[in-house]
């Protein structure tokens, strides 16, 4: 089966769904337009209108592509439904009609557990799997649409559907469940957000979104359509592996994934072959995603020139503290500028001051007041970035698991029957896999080394897991003969301890690291370096997204055989 993506995120190129139905051959065609923030987002829409939801953009490119999905015999299979995947249904039902066209509609409920004591939650969801999506399929539909589904259910849905799986063939999900992953953030798997773009043939065209070949055994072959930007080479492919993963067990809905049997092989020019994929059986608990409305915020960002960097920034802060009465309070300076620059930017930095409450007034007039009525009687060449801002709703994400049983994942077909679908833990069978743990490498032997950056041969992917930071490192795939002395070196080189040291922020936090040696890699989790999560963190990078190249240009001893 052939299966494709169009989006990675709510707000995605709109022309990516009829890109790829006209870039070729597709069985399927997969969206994924949720992540925590959108969750949050969402359940905003809902406060100001209960009929919304959904990401209304996915109506858009729907309209614009239906009769040619349909023309074409594709499957289009989405979790656009966000909040509200009935709602959406009936939307996708009046365009298909306003357009003319016959198109049988499903969706897959049941993972808002706001009832299971998240009562005062704005959203509360269970992470369901794909077996819902791959009954409606079976049942012949022609869209399905879903609320919190994980991101790679989106691809093993329909490979259930089309290979005829059961929930033990836990192998053969556990494939589909990377190919998921690989596939789900659309083009950060053929060379957006890559630290060797530069390596890339042509990153000035827009970048193909990718596509799966998924064999009934499941391994899969990673591509894009002939022709667009990009590529997709085993450098790209671990890049989207190792975002947003904790340990090297990928608990999902479905099958317990081990990350550390994964074998990746160049099949021919932008082709990736997976294989070697081991699965057991699910977690006996499913997550949910809790997002509650954590309070106000509001930021004030001044500018700083010149000489006396810092005595400036202790005067201004020394004068605004007093006034401020907000909860919370968080100042950070950016870094100093060079002397002598010869740009009034260049030879400037920011002080920003970030203030969060649990109620509005706090954060609004009574902050941004005192801060304005500095600008006569402050320090020499006082400006801010911006005017006052009025306080804005920020979020609380935290994860929470509930028994499987209390969750009802439920299949609304396109004539209106309701299936409620059986649990895969009813069928799980013991775990017999044994031996797939990477054991410590050996010390290398002393040579001589030299300071230089991680990112000489190291590449590079972060981003956050709630309130936790994910960064995954591995040894470029450069061609050179030292690629696993290299590995050896990574993979002995980052632990915890030199994590806090390449991270001084991660000094007093939980860090966690381990060993994929197949793919050449270590991935990284530092726990609570997002606080609350990315809608109430007031991190520079609130969702470290940029962790990963902040490391890379730090410096570490590499040996000089190495290099």
């Amino acid at each position: 089966m052939r299966i494709g993506n169009c989006s990675g995120f709510y707000g995605d190129r709109l022309s990516a769904m009829r890109e790829m139905l006209e870039g070729g051959r597709l069985d399927y065609l997969t969206g994924d337009y949720l992540a925590e923030l959108t969750m949050l987002i969402l359940g905003k829409d809902t406060m100001k209108d209960p009929s919304l939801g959904y990401a209304k953009t996915y109506l858009r490119q729907l309209e614009d592509c239906l009769g040619l999905a349909l023309e074409r015999g594709v499957r289009i299979v989405s979790n656009a439904g966000g909040l509200n995947p009935a709602g959406l249904a009936d939307r996708i039902r009046e365009v298909a009609r306003g357009l003319g066209l016959d198109a049988n509609v499903a969706h897959v409920e049941g993972d808002d557990v706001r009832s299971l004591g998240f009562a005062n939650a704005l959203t509360a969801n269970a992470y369901l799997g794909g077996f819902g999506i791959a009954a409606a399929l079976r049942a012949g539909a022609d869209v399905v649409v879903t609320g919190r589904v994980t991101d790679a259910s989106l691809v093993v849905g329909p490979a259930v559907a089309h290979h005829g799986w059961t929930p033990t063939s836990y192998d053969e999900l556990a494939g589909a469940v990377v190919a998921g992953h690989v596939l789900e953030c659309g083009t950060q798997a053929t060379g957006g957000n890559f630290s060797g773009f530069r390596s890339l043939p042509d990153h000035l065209a827009p970048l193909g979104f990718p596509l799966a070949e998924i064999a009934p055994d499941g391994t899969s072959v990673i591509t894009k359509h002939d022709g667009t930007g990009g590529a997709v080479t085993v450098d790209t492919v671990t890049a989207q592996l190792l975002y947003e993963i904790q340990s090297t067990r990928y608990l999902n809905p479905d099958v317990t994934t081990h990350l550390d049997s994964i074998r990746l092989r160049e099949a021919g020019p932008d082709r990736v072959e997976i294989s070697g994929v081991r699965g057991e059986a699910p977690p006996e608990r499913l997550k949910v995603g809790v997002n509650e409305l954590g309070g106000f915020r509001n930021t004030a960002e001044f500018v700083l020139t010149g000489l006396d960097i810092e005595a400036k920034a202790d005067w201004v802060r020394e004068q605004l503290t007093p006034s401020l009465v907000a909860a919370d309070v968080t100042w950070t300076l950016t870094a100093l500028p060079q002397p002598d620059s010869d740009t009034e930017e260049g030879a400037s930095c920011l002080l920003r001051c970030t203030v969060k409450d649990p109620k509005p007034d706090p954060v609004g007039r009574a902050f941004t007041g005192p801060a304005v009525e500095l600008a006569l009687a402050s320090y020499p060449g006082f400006t801010m970035t911006g005017p006052p801002a009025q306080p804005s709703p920020y979020g609380v994400y935290r994860p929470e698991y509930v028994d499987r049983s209390a969750v009802t994942h439920t299949v609304v077909h396109a004539d209106g029957r309701r299936e409620v679908v059986a649990d895969p833990t009813e069928f799980s069978v013991p775990d017999d896999t044994q031996g797939l743990r990477p054991s410590p490498y050996p010390a290398p032997t002393d040579s001589r080394t030299r300071r230089m950056p991680l990112g000489t041969f190291v590449h590079a992917r972060s981003g956050d897991k709630g309130g936790d930071a994910n960064l995954g490192l591995w040894i470029a795939h450069d061609g050179s003969e030292k690629y696993d002395a290299r590995v050896t070196w990574l993979q002995k080189l980052i632990t915890p301890r030199k994590v806090r040291e390449l991270v001084p922020e991660a000094a007093d936090l939980d860090v966690d690291v381990y060993l994929l040696p197949n793919l050449g890699a270590v991935n990284v989790l530092i726990r609570g370096l997002l606080g609350d999560g990315v809608a109430a963190s007031t991190r520079f990078d609130p969702q470290a997204k940029g962790l990963g190249e902040w490391v890379r240009s730090r410096y570490v001893h590499v040996q000089e055989d190495l290099v």
